[in-house]
């Protein structure tokens, strides 16, 4: 999905705690990308729905609340963040105990990953109207398999359980790594999966700017 200015869209996927987030985020700053997170996408849009009353447990009410809520982008930084009627909740908000135990929940729920389908692919429009981006790097759990199958670049990060859970740990979250697999892989709609043709990258024994080295090496060979 390059074009002639040589615009890249780069896809970055992986289960929890893979590192996705900060690996992209460090490749947008050295790579002078936007960068999106479509799993904070999921978050805000879960601490939308939940302020709204909705219930993953009740999914057929979903879609009328869905048609409620506006989506637009702001800007901050290298970032593009997700606003819905013109507000972005805080980061502690979109990561709340109540946010954490029914994200995956809505995230599995068809009409909610139809939601952000076309908003999350319309963030590469996005990045090429602002003139200072060279190319956009998306990260989520289906990145390179749905929303930019044709991307110039696609990651799939993974590590080990224990590493993961050790970071989530870290990080003060306390949902279950395997919890988090067996409803993101086991999903009717966009199951997470390692697209094919990904290039797979273990964060486990690498420290952080190893990763980063390692895929920014590979974008700009």
């Amino acid at each position: 999905m390059s074009d002639r200015s040589g615009f890249n869209i780069i896809a970055v996927d992986g289960g929890a705690a893979t590192g996705k987030s900060s690996t992209s985020r460090a490749i947008a700053e050295r790579l002078n990308l936007m960068h999106v997170d479509t799993g904070a996408h999921y978050r805000t849009l879960t601490f939308a729905l939940l302020d709204a009353g909705a219930d993953p447990e009740a999914p057929d009410v979903i879609p009328t609340v869905l048609k409620s809520l506006k989506l637009d982008t702001t800007i901050k930084g290298r970032s593009a963040l997700l606003s819905i009627n013109g507000d972005v909740p805080a980061d502690a908000d979109i990561r709340s105990p109540q946010v954490n135990a029914n994200v995956s929940k809505f995230a599995a729920i068809e009409s909610v990953r139809e939601f952000l389908f076309n908003y999350q692919r319309s963030q590469a429009q996005v990045a090429r109207d602002q003139a200072e981006f060279s190319g956009l790097i998306m990260e989520g759990r289906d990145i390179g398999s749905i929303i930019f199958p044709s991307a110039d670049f696609r990651f799939f990060l993974f590590a080990d359980e224990a590493t993961r859970a050790a970071r989530r740990a870290k990080d003060g979250q306390t949902d279950s790594i395997a919890e988090r697999d067996k409803l993101d892989s086991q999903r009717k709609a966009a199951p997470l999966v390692c697209p094919e043709g990904a290039i797979r990258v273990d964060t486990g024994p690498l420290p952080l700017e190893g990763v980063v080295e390692h895929i920014c090496g590979i974008i700009t060979a």
